[in-house]
């Protein structure tokens, strides 16, 4: 059977649907948000999507007429998580490197090599494959905004292929050609980094919005990441750093002279690091728990971040080796439990933290004109994300206004 010919005429409005008895609504609204009410929560509420947007929000009792209606049964509903921080490009894995770890090897960044050498050996097909699996896999549990990372190719040709596939899944894209230095320059590392700002940046550069570098002992040095990190300025790319990870460093402090997007794992912090971030509302703190967890590591101080007045993201570093998990409500449990953050400031950072880590003011809200990018709990209120640990809580995910 064929199909009639398209006709002229204009189509109608965008199908509207209401999400109704919502028990609390978490918005992130700033008009709604005040120290005792830092989630913006509305009680009782509802809110209403129109195509892919939120149009409406406030109480069920108050809710306009719509196309359809969702019954949350007295459930939370929260935005959806936005994690700013993961590196889904890669093949194969490093269960043995984690077994090992967890019979006492200490973790270093050298493990990155094992799995430069399974991904650049693997398909295209393969790579595009795990990197849809995985953000299944992170939609499932509520994540609707993700960012990848290149940095398992540490070639032109790996690198560029590797964030034209992420380009493919996802429009947060980074590219982290200086993850570490490419074992076939061990020896000449100034030699990798005029490759990675120059023939490979310009291969890379079409492919991503972001530029990340690996500062630390191990991988790059601060004259180095700067290097790094002007080039891709210089081509349009927003600077991001792996900061302060496995020790004391120059990594945050370069991330707030450059206006970096965000300093990323924060776990060794001088007062003098947290200052600079206080002071710089641009560049936010993304912590990744996760990481801290697979590797017997000490975890961030949270608490000494907000405290300070430091903006707080919280993201899962999904990768391989590190940190191989997609569960951003996992990470909010840690946080609670091993952060010194509070269920709500963990719920913030996890959304709107994120988004602020992306420079993205679409998402991390449940307010008229975001994103319909929904997470409905199968619980009466967020706390559960930490109070229940580990089980699964989601119970409905909408996407830029589709159910998922």
């Amino acid at each position: 059977m064929t199909s009639s010919p398209a006709t002229s005429a204009p189509s109608g409005p965008a199908h509207s649907t209401a999400v109704t008895n919502i028990g609390a609504l978490a918005t992130n609204d700033p008009s709604l948000r005040t120290p005792e009410n830092p989630l913006g929560l509305i009680q009782d509420a509802a809110v209403v999507i129109e195509g892919d947007r939120v149009v409406w929000t406030g109480t069920t009792s108050k809710a306009p007429a719509t196309d359809s209606h969702h019954d949350a049964g007295g459930r939370a509903l929260l935005p959806g998580f936005v994690d700013s921080h993961a590196h889904l490009v890669f093949a194969g894995d490093r269960t043995a490197e984690f077994h090992a770890r967890m019979s006492g090897r200490p973790y270093s960044a050298g493990g990155i090599r094992t799995t430069v050498a399974a991904t650049r050996a693997a398909t295209d097909d393969a790579l595009s494959a795990n990197v849809a699996r995985y953000l299944a896999e992170a939609l499932r549990q509520g994540t609707t905004t993700q960012e990848t990372k290149s940095g398992y190719g540490l070639t032109t040709h790996d690198e560029a292929r590797a964030l034209r596939i992420a380009a493919g899944h996802t429009d947060e894209v980074t590219y982290l050609g200086a993850h570490v230095v490419a074992p076939e320059f061990a020896d000449d590392p100034a030699a990798y980094v005029a490759l990675v700002t120059g023939e490979m940046l310009d291969a890379c550069a079409p492919h991503a919005r972001w530029i990340d570098v690996f500062c630390e002992e191990g991988a790059f040095d601060g004259d180095q990441a700067r290097a790094v990190l002007t080039a891709g300025a210089a081509r349009g790319l927003i600077p991001r750093v792996h900061a302060n990870q496995l020790s004391y460093g120059p990594g945050v402090r370069l991330a707030v002279e450059l206006d970096a997007a965000s300093a990323d794992h924060c776990t060794h912090l001088t007062d003098a690091d947290v200052d600079a971030l206080a002071g710089a509302p641009r560049t936010v703190a993304t912590l990744l728990p996760g990481a801290e967890f697979s590797t017997r590591a000490v975890y961030p101080d949270a608490r000494r971040l907000l405290d300070a007045g430091a903006t707080v993201a919280l993201s899962t570093d999904c990768n391989p080796g590190s940190s191989f998990t997609s569960s951003m409500a996992f990470c909010v449990a840690l946080a609670v439990r091993d952060m010194g953050m509070t269920p709500d400031e963990a719920v913030l950072a996890a959304t709107l933290g994120g988004a602020r880590a992306l420079r993205r003011t679409d998402v991390g809200t449940v307010t008229p004109g975001a994103r319909a990018d929904l997470h409905l709990l199968d619980a009466p209120s967020h706390v559960h994300l930490a109070y229940r640990p580990g089980v699964p809580l989601t119970a409905a995910v909408w996407q830029a206004g589709k159910r998922v």
